[in-house]
């Protein structure tokens, strides 16, 4: 990666004996948006506090413009933390919050007042500065946590989960207000969430982990649609994971039927996993499809309905704008470039898993 802003090498951290993130390697790049993406419990928070300066790993080096600062404490790095508890000074307000890391920094009044009329303009809480904390929305208390750090100027911007504890109209509204904010402060973020739908908006490029190890790497529509091993198309939107047999070249066999497809190099007759989206499945006449199950459950979701087919044992989801009668036969119908063919794991990691 050129101009990369910031490595982690061979990073080590384990807890009570129990390995957290083992040889982690992560470069990013400058004036990235990066997320960290993954159930509870597969190391992100934890690269994040390495990075900050709040945990030290076991071994590696964390290094930021090319020097060493793994064991720099926090107010020594150039980079600043948001987390989901927003940390606000309950005693000060609005201002004082926002001034709290300049005043440290011994900057002058006049600076301070033009930094935080700046940083209230950038989140929308112009006027705000008098306000007591405790009186403000968990939405506009988060924005202010990000004006706190970004008044610092920090080259990196740590957040983590930061939207978590707001309801999903505010973190809709939040999600595009750090994406401007992104872009016109032009720093690097690095952003953790276990929100596949907020990464897939927010991100320049997603690192999808388990336990400990990267899935996968890439931008919003490559992860979506390119997934690596089952984990990752399970994690990253909805996906009908099924067993296959890789007939040949070019041709799959799922439930007894061969189907084309579009992938080659898995040999022959060798037992693979099938991944196709819901998007991508149609409901046809039953003796049109290439299978043929009875419908089980039909959900409207606003924007389509979540269809459920049952072909023997396999329930199919299927997302359609045209809903289908519980209880009726229909048939289902793929065209070969949405059948995705894949290894089976070969390490727990990479298996089918839901967050906790």
């Amino acid at each position: 990666m050129s101009d990369v802003i910031l490595q982690m090498e061979n990073i080590d951290k384990s807890y009570d004996g129990k390995a957290i993130l083992k040889d982690f390697n992560l470069e990013i790049g400058r004036n990235e948006f990066v997320t960290l993406l993954g159930p509870s419990g597969c190391g992100k928070s934890t690269i994040l506090r390495i990075i900050g300066g709040f945990v030290n790993p076991d071994n590696g080096r964390v290094l930021f413009e090319g020097e060493d600062i793994t064991h720099l404490p926090p107010e020594k790095r150039n980079v600043n933390t948001v987390f989901q508890k927003y940390s606000l000074f309950p005693h000060m307000n609005v201002a004082e919050n926002i001034a709290f890391g300049l005043k440290l920094k011994k900057k002058s009044s006049a600076y301070i007042k033009d930094k935080i009329k700046y940083a209230l303009k950038l989140v929308n809480l112009e006027g705000y500065e008098g306000r007591d904390t405790l009186s403000l929305s968990g939405g506009q208390q988060q924005r202010i946590a990000i004006a706190r750090a970004i008044v610092n100027e920090p080259q990196v911007l740590l957040l983590d989960e930061p939207l978590g504890a707001l309801d999903l109209k505010l973190r809709h509204e939040m999600q595009r207000e750090l994406i401007k904010i992104k872009k016109e402060v032009g720093i690097t973020f690095l952003y953790v969430t276990h929100d596949q739908e907020e990464a897939l908006m927010m991100s320049d490029r997603i690192i999808v982990m388990n336990k400990g190890i990267i899935q996968q790497a890439g931008d919003s529509k490559s992860i979506y649609d390119e997934p690596q091993n089952a984990f990752v198309a399970d994690f990253i939107g909805e996906s009908n994971i099924i067993d296959g047999i890789m007939v040949k070249d070019l041709l799959v066999r799922i439930q007894g039927v061969d189907f084309a497809c579009v992938d080659t190099g898995f040999g022959e007759n060798n037992p693979v996993d099938v991944i196709i989206r819901p998007e991508d499945l149609e409901i046809v006449e039953a003796d049109k499809g290439y299978l043929k199950g009875q419908v089980i459950s039909v959900i409207f979701k606003g924007a389509y309905y979540e269809i459920k087919v049952k072909v023997d044992d396999y329930e199919w989801m299927i997302q359609s704008v045209n809903p289908a009668p519980v209880g009726d036969m229909v048939g289902l119908t793929i065209i070969p470039d949405n059948i995705q063919i894949m290894h089976k794991p070969v390490r727990a990691d990479e298996e089918v898993a839901h967050d906790e």
